[in-house]
């Protein structure tokens, strides 16, 4: 028996199922966010999986000039775009449509407010339409668990390094104290410093 075909929602919602959680990757004015580039590359790979097509249209877009003064610039001078977005699901296979309006805002140089505003818009009405995870401390965010399981490695692997190794009780008790009561981040600076002295016991 031939298995039951989806329909257009159905095969979004298979999407949502697949892509929990995206950790932020990129850095911007003191802060962090998930690029276009990663959210691409977890959502298009499905998309040609289920046969589903976004189509993106502006549907007006409002320029603003914005002047202001900086450190370094006196006379800054940017656009503000405020741009009314559709994006449109299609299902390639049924001819099925999705309609959603999305507002984005983004501030540039001048030639860039209206790039910098679809970036934004395409980006977050994907992360917001799949209910997509993107903060670390997110407990559905499998990257998450993933930093946990390499930080538990991190630790286990250096107090392994001192259990195994010749240094005299004291010096093992030490690091062994030390590890335990340490950050994953402050045991990895420190793992040169481990290794050389476990080197000096070994000769």
């Amino acid at each position: 028996m031939a298995a039951a075909k989806l329909n257009l929602y159905q095969k979004l919602l298979e999407i949502q199922k697949e892509v929990i959680g995206l950790g932020k990757d990129g850095t911007g004015n003191s802060y962090k966010y998930v690029t276009g580039t990663k959210v691409l590359s977890a959502i298009k790979p499905l998309m040609n999986k289920y046969g589903l097509l976004l189509k993106t249209e502006v549907l007006s877009i409002e320029n603003t000039r914005q002047d202001y003064a900086t450190r370094n610039n006196p006379n800054k001078s940017e656009i503000l775009s405020k741009l009314m977005m559709r994006f449109t699901w299609i299902d390639v296979e049924s001819g099925e449509k999705d309609e959603n309006l999305f507002g984005a805002n983004g501030q540039n140089d001048w030639d860039k407010g209206t790039g910098s505003a679809i970036t934004y818009a395409s980006r977050y009405f994907m992360l917001k339409f799949f209910h997509i995870a993107t903060d670390e401390d997110d407990i559905d965010n499998p990257e998450r668990k993933a930093q946990e399981e390499a930080e538990k490695n991190m630790k286990q692997t250096a107090l392994d390094l001192v259990k195994a190794s010749k240094m005299d009780e004291a010096a093992k008790n030490q690091w062994t104290a030390w590890i335990n009561s340490n950050t994953p981040a402050a045991i990895s600076s420190q793992m040169e410093n481990l290794n050389k002295q476990v080197a000096a016991f070994q000769s």
